[in-house]
C-alpha cells in the first residue's frame, strides 16, 4: 500500500471515532506491520499483532522491534512499538507517530484529569491546606471517595539504583496505586512532588475505618512495587486510621514520619506510625515548628552527616549502632565487623565534630535525639567505604557530597 493510501486508511479510523485499538489495527494493516502502544508508565493500551508470540516480542522490545516515544508538545504520553517488513518513509513514520500520540492523549484525557484532581487533593491534605471538615468531605466526594467512616494514609518511596527512563516517577505512582487498589479499589495515589525528595514519593489515601485493612494494603502495595519495579529500593510508612475527615492532615503527617523512619532502617520493612516509638514525640515538632527541629539537628548530628558525605566515612552509622548496642564498644565493633580501635577513633571524631561526648549520659541523649530529628526531617545520611585518617589508613575525600 502506498504511503498516501496508508495515511487515508489511518485517518479514516481516527475520524470514525472507533478508538485507539481500531486506529492501531488500521495502521498495522496499512503498513503490513505489527504494532503495540503503551502508555507513559508501560501499561499496554492497544496491540495489533499476528500472534501471541509476536505480541510478546513487541512488548518486550525483541529483535527487529523499533520503539518510538509518543509526544504531545513536550510531554511523553506513551510509546509506539513496531515491527515492519518494509520500513515506511520518514515522513510517514512522523505522521503515524503524531496521529497515534494525539489519539492516546484523547483517550487518556479524562483519566489524567482525575489523576490531577486526586493529586491536588492529596497534596493539599499533606500541606495542611485542607483542614475544614465540610470542604474535605466535599473534595473527597468529587473523587468518588467516602471518608466519613474513616481513612488512612500511606507514603511510599522508591529510589532507582541505576539511571532510568523518562516518566519513571509516574510509573512508580501507577504501580503503587495498582497495589493499593488490589485491596481497596477506591484508593487514590499521587506523587507528592516535594522539593526535598530525591526519589519518587507517592501519597496513597485508603478509604475505610477497618484497622485490619491498611496493613493489607501496605503489604499488597509493597509486593506490587517489588515485582514491577526491579532495581529500586523502597520505604513505606502508614498512618493510624483517621476516624474523622478533619484528622486526614494528621494522618498524612504520621505516614510521612513513618516513611522517614523506615527509610533509615536497615531492613527496609514497612513501618506503621504506632511502631515508630520515641519518634512519635517529635511529630508535633515536625508539623508545628520544623525550624526548631532543624535547628536541633544542626546543633547535634549535621556536622557528622556533612563529614560522612565529604569523606565517605561512617560516623553516623557508627553512632547509631553504638547507641543501639547500649554504649558497648565491643558490641558495636562486632555488629559493624570493624576493629574496636576504629570504633574508638570514630567516636572521638563524633565528639570533635559535634561537641558532644558519647561517654556522658547528656551527650548520648542529645545525639540520640539529633539522630531522631534527622529521620523525622527525612534526611538520609550517606556513609561509605573510604578510609579514615588515623584509623584505617589515609583519608580519601570525595568530589562533592552525596544526598539521597
Amino acid at each position: 500500500m502506498s504511503d498516501l493510501a496508508a495515511l487515508d486508511a489511518i485517518t479514516e479510523a481516527v475520524e470514525s471515532g472507533a478508538g485507539l485499538p481500531e486506529v492501531v489495527r488500521a495502521a498495522a494493516r496499512a503498513l503490513e506491520a505489527s504494532l503495540a502502544v503503551t502508555d507513559a508508565w508501560g501499561a499496554t493500551l492497544a496491540v495489533a499483532a499476528r500472534s501471541p508470540a509476536e505480541e510478546r516480542a513487541l512488548l518486550s522490545q525483541g529483535t527487529g522491534v523499533s520503539s518510538t516515544p509518543l509526544r504531545v508538545a513536550d510531554s511523553v504520553v506513551g510509546m509506539l512499538h513496531m515491527r515492519v517488513k518494509t520500513e515506511p518513509s520518514e515522513s510517514m513514520r512522523r505522521l503515524l507517530v503524531t496521529m497515534i500520540a494525539s489519539e492516546v492523549e484523547r483517550v487518556r484525557a479524562p483519566e489524567r484529569a482525575s489523576e490531577t484532581a486526586a493529586a491536588d487533593f492529596l497534596r493539599a491534605v499533606l500541606a495542611r491546606e485542607l483542614t475544614d471538615r465540610d470542604e474535605l468531605v466535599a473534595r473527597a466526594r468529587d473523587l468518588a471517595l467516602e471518608v466519613q467512616d474513616g481513612a488512612s494514609m500511606i507514603v511510599a518511596r522508591a529510589h532507582p539504583q541505576a539511571p532510568t527512563d523518562e516518566g519513571w516517577r509516574g510509573r512508580v505512582r501507577a504501580v503503587a496505586e495498582r497495589g493499593a487498589r488490589a485491596v481497596v479499589n477506591r484508593s487514590i495515589a499521587a506523587l507528592s512532588e516535594r522539593d526535598a525528595v530525591a526519589g519518587a514519593e507517592v501519597l496513597v489515601l485508603v478509604p475505610g475505618g477497618d484497622d485490619a485493612t491498611a496493613p493489607r494494603v501496605v503489604e499488597a502495595l509493597l509486593h506490587e512495587m517489588q515485582a514491577g519495579l526491579q532495581g529500586y529500593t523502597f520505604a513505606v510508612g502508614r498512618s493510624r486510621i483517621a476516624a474523622d475527615p478533619e484528622e486526614l492532615p494528621r494522618a498524612a503527617s504520621e505516614a510521612l514520619l513513618a516513611a522517614n523512619v523506615a527509610e533509615g532502617s536497615a531492613d527496609g520493612a514497612p513501618l506503621a506510625f504506632e511502631q515508630t516509638g520515641a519518634y512519635r514525640l517529635l511529630l508535633s515538632a515536625m508539623s508545628e515548628n520544623p525550624s526548631e527541629l532543624q535547628r536541633f539537628y544542626a546543633e547535634t548530628v549535621e556536622p557528622l552527616v556533612a563529614y560522612d558525605e565529604q569523606y565517605e566515612t561512617d560516623l553516623v552509622r557508627t553512632l547509631e549502632t553504638f547507641l543501639e548496642a547500649d554504649g558497648n564498644v565491643a558490641g558495636t565493633a562486632q555488629r559493624l565487623f570493624t576493629h574496636r580501635h576504629t570504633i574508638y577513633y570514630r567516636l572521638e571524631r563524633v565528639r570533635e565534630l559535634s561537641g558532644l561526648d558519647v561517654s556522658s549520659s547528656d551527650g548520648r541523649e542529645k545525639l540520640s535525639l539529633g539522630l531522631k530529628s534527622m529521620r523525622v526531617l527525612g534526611i538520609t545520611s550517606s556513609g561509605g567505604p573510604a578510609s579514615e585518617a588515623g584509623a584505617e589508613g589515609g583519608r580519601v575525600p570525595r568530589r562533592g557530597g552525596r544526598r539521597t
